[in-house]
């Protein structure tokens, strides 16, 4: 999604619930930890959004290695919920804001997009799922009114609103001594009754407790066989700019350059990156071992057919690609504009949802030989999950 949005995510947190000893955000969790894979679930849905994370001062440091890959401004939150949110709409530049949960990592495009239309259509949106358990009124530990369940909603995030209107309500909430655990309750209070968009799902589920970070897995459509371990392996690729060629290729995708890179290959160093780290998650050699750049049968060799022969090797130990993060250092070419188009070429040639192929590009701000752009540097996770029957 190419909206100007902005896309806030609340980890400023201790997390006490869960008693991990240190922010449930950044323990580790599924390959990575909960607070990257919201992120990389984010930036997957807005390739170009102003996102803002919240950070406790004791974190910072942490939280902004993480943000860098996915180009996000981490600022300081406060002590509750509400007053980290009000410091980061005080950052926010887009006509629309949307607030989530770093602690819901299961996240969807599709809940993203609905409650952006829905925004847009009625000036605000709160993802929620409706109520499938009884819910009751207590006072004093008693029932004291049973509310019919086709009313009753679980509110989740992400939810949205146009910022001048949730900054406002928040401006006015912050003074009045009262506690608000989302952005619906507070707009509702001080603008209007907030608008319910129904696309939540019980796979958005907050990261609370302790067991549910022991206990949980990727589910399904995150991973195809719930009964089957998840394999994490990582990749990095390094090409040097010097081959007399106008452009590089990156995924697949050629994009103009001023010179190309040099390898054996046809030097694509994300894809490169992809293999490396599909075959560390199988379990398996690096590409080094299957594809020597010693062997003039691979000189030139479209890496997109290489990756094939990949997933042909991980598919033989029953596994097949659920999802990747890429993350790609260049100084040059800018590769903003190719993106989606990179994302798209990678969900072809892997299988992958493109919900769940997360491209990021940064520079080195001039450090190292990638900030100086003598060439390219690729880092990639990839996931794998058992292959269907």
């Amino acid at each position: 999604m190419k909206s100007k949005i902005s896309v806030i995510v609340c980890a400023a947190g201790k997390g006490e619930r869960a008693h991990m000893g240190r922010n449930k955000l950044l323990v580790p969790f599924c390959g990575a930890n909960a607070l990257y894979h919201t992120l990389s679930a984010v930036r997957s849905c807005f390739e170009s959004a102003e996102i803002i994370v919240t950070s406790s001062p004791q974190d910072f440091e942490e939280i902004s290695a993480i943000c860098k890959p996915f180009g996000c401004k981490v600022i300081y939150g406060g002590e509750t919920r509400t007053q980290s949110v009000y410091n980061a709409l005080k950052s926010v530049t887009q006509k629309i804001t949307l607030i989530h949960d770093g602690a819901r990592p299961f996240t969807s495009a599709e809940q993203f997009r609905a409650v952006l239309e829905c925004v847009e259509k009625y000036g605000s949106a709160i993802c929620a799922s409706p109520a499938t358990d009884t819910t009751a009124i207590a006072e004093n530990g008693f029932i004291k009114s049973v509310p019919p369940r086709s009313a009753v909603y679980n509110i989740q995030t992400p939810q949205g609103f146009y910022t001048k209107d949730i900054l406002s309500a928040y401006e006015k909430a912050i003074g009045d001594g009262n506690a608000y655990t989302d952005d619906g309750s507070l707009y509702s209070r001080y603008v209007s009754p907030a608008k319910i968009c129904p696309c939540g799902t019980a796979l958005n589920k907050k990261m609370t407790f302790k067991e549910d970070f022991t206990n949980t897995v990727f589910p399904a459509p995150y991973c195809a066989n719930q009964k089957a371990d998840l394999r994490t392996g990582i990749g990095v690729d390094v090409h040097a700019f010097g081959k007399k060629q106008n452009f590089i290729k990156l995924c697949g995708v050629e994009i103009p350059s001023d010179e190309g890179l040099i390898a054996h290959s046809d030097g694509d160093a994300a894809l490169h990156a992809v293999m490396d780290a599909v075959l560390s998650a199988a379990g398996l050699k690096d590409i080094g071992n299957y594809f020597p750049d010693s062997d003039p049968s691979y000189k030139d060799a479209d890496s997109a057919e290489l990756l094939k022969k990949v997933l042909l090797l991980a598919a033989d130990r029953g596994l097949k690609v659920n999802g990747l993060s890429v993350a790609v250092q260049a100084e040059k070419p800018k590769l903003s504009p190719y993106i989606d188009k990179m994302i798209t070429r990678l969900s072809a040639i892997t299988g992958a949802d493109r919900d769940r192929i997360s491209i990021t590009a940064g520079s080195c701000e001039g450090l190292g030989f990638v900030g100086e752009g003598r060439g390219v540097c690729v880092y990639c996770i990839a996931t794998l999950c058992a292959k269907e029957n």
